[in-house]
């Protein structure tokens, strides 16, 4: 059995893996790379691999630093099957229908088009979706998804063949999670490649992140501000929308109006309410007697840009979330060009921010920065809350990786900035006392 890593190492984007036996070849996840300008220029280039040698493809989740490189797979060849849980697929289906409209947006300033509709249409036509705990085989390979607690469908992959087990952790989830239960918890792993996004760092406890954003509500209601959120369309949004919902029902907060101003979100949002079976038990029952967990009387979805351009005519104090979650794009950049100068707002960042994301130069403390090819002041509040993360901090992941430790023979570290993804190798090796290893691009393995 040969493994080789062609993304998601060195860095948090891109997360691609491609597992060789005997009979078959699957890959896991195939991901855009995210970020900085260099990280997006390896999505230009060769897989590392023949796609058309692929027989098949599973994907952990629908964010796009795991999938957004799949309708490139296809054009390239590959005709093998796609699998993934239900809610991943459908949420897929809407996260690169989006991808390709930015896309022909920026290729229509004169950037190279990556894939087009049709290689979209084509790879659903090979999706098959799968439940938790399903088994399925490809020639002498099997696998089976479990429950990652990350977004909503999110999955490890368990794989095994005759001679040994391997799991594939995608992304593990934040616990307590908002709205999902706990990543299963898994047994009889040999070799474990485990992602290291917050592999150095601690969230504040889960606690506080209600109280964190009530405050900044409160705050912004004060000042007579706006209070600003950039966050991903999936899961972010809805972990937000939730706890506003919760805020103002039980009048924690002071009344004003909530825009949703991202299209794909509302989207999005749709299919989580589809999806109701995938909740912690808690939301599941409050659900039969609430079922409107994410619309309260004071949100307005602004799908429309005419919808969106209004925001601006309605007096602050207001809340607007938006995308994109790192503020490389989308709306955000329209309300941050309008409310970064002003003293009386509050940007909140709630979920990871790569670097060389507009979102990390705020956090970092940039007081200038550049949007549209406009320089702007940043007089702004920005706060923070680690707590709304979907990825699991270091004490998260360590006890996820001892609770295998009696079978693990080796781990791999990926999808993790350098630092944090040696930082964690580096910690399993001194406590645990079990090999760990942080690959790079194109890396090749014999287990």
């Amino acid at each position: 059995m040969k493994l080789s890593f062609h993304g998601g190492v060195g860095e948090v984007t891109g997360a691609c893996y491609l597992l060789e036996s005997e009979r078959a070849r699957v890959l896991i996840d195939c991901g855009f790379f995210q970020g900085c300008r260099e990280c997006e220029d390896l999505n230009f280039q060769n897989f590392g691999f023949e796609p058309s040698l692929v027989r098949a493809l599973v994907v952990t989740h629908a964010h796009l630093d795991h999938i957004g490189r799949i309708p490139c797979l296809v054009r390239a060849g590959f005709r093998g099957t796609i699998y993934s849980t239900a809610a991943t697929r459908d949420l897929a289906r809407l996260i690169l229908e989006d991808a390709l409209a930015i896309a022909k947006r920026e290729h229509e300033r004169g950037s190279t088009l990556l894939y087009e509709e049709e290689d979209i249409k084509r790879a659903f036509t090979q999706w098959k979706a799968l439940r938790y705990h399903e088994e399925e085989r490809v020639g002498d390979v099997s696998f089976m998804l479990y429950n990652a607690g990350h977004i909503l469908g999110s999955s490890m992959v368990r794989v095994q063949t005759k001679n040994t087990s391997l799991l594939f952790s995608g992304d593990v989830g934040n616990v307590p999670s908002v709205l999902l239960p706990p990543p299963d918890i898994l047994e009889g792993i040999e070799y474990l490649i485990v992602e290291s996004a917050y592999g150095n760092k601690i969230h504040e406890p889960a606690e506080e992140r209600t109280f964190l954003l009530e405050r900044a509500v409160e705050d912004v209601a004060m000042r007579k501000g706006t209070l600003l959120i950039p966050a991903f369309a999936t899961e972010r949004t809805q972990d937000i929308l939730y706890v506003l919902n919760q805020l103002m029902h039980f009048r924690r907060v002071p009344d004003m109006p909530v825009f949703v101003d991202a299209p794909l979100a509302i989207r999005v949002t749709e299919i989580y309410e589809k999806y109701m079976g995938l909740y912690r038990d808690e939301i599941k029952q409050l659900f039969t007697t609430h079922p409107n967990l994410f619309r309260f009387k004071r949100l307005h979805m602004t799908a429309s840009v005419e919808e969106s351009k209004r925001i601006n005519d309605v007096a602050s104090p207001k809340v607007i979330v938006a995308g994109s979650g790192m503020m490389n794009g989308g709306r955000i950049l329209h309300h941050a060009r309008r409310y970064l100068p002003d003293p009386k707002s509050i940007l909140l960042i709630i979920g990871y921010q790569s670097t060389g994301s507009l979102g990390r130069d705020l956090v970092n403390g940039e007081r200038m920065v550049q949007i549209f090819r406009e320089q702007i002041a940043v007089e702004a509040e920005i706060r923070k809350i680690g707590g709304f993360s979907a990825h699991a901090d270091n004490p998260q992941l360590y006890a996820f990786v001892e609770h295998m430790r009696d079978t693990l023979t080796r781990v791999f570290v990926v999808q993790g900035e350098q630092v944090a993804a040696m930082h964690f190798s580096q910690e399993i090796r001194d406590r645990l006392g079990i090999a760990a290893d942080v690959p790079t691009l194109h890396d090749e393995v014999v287990l």
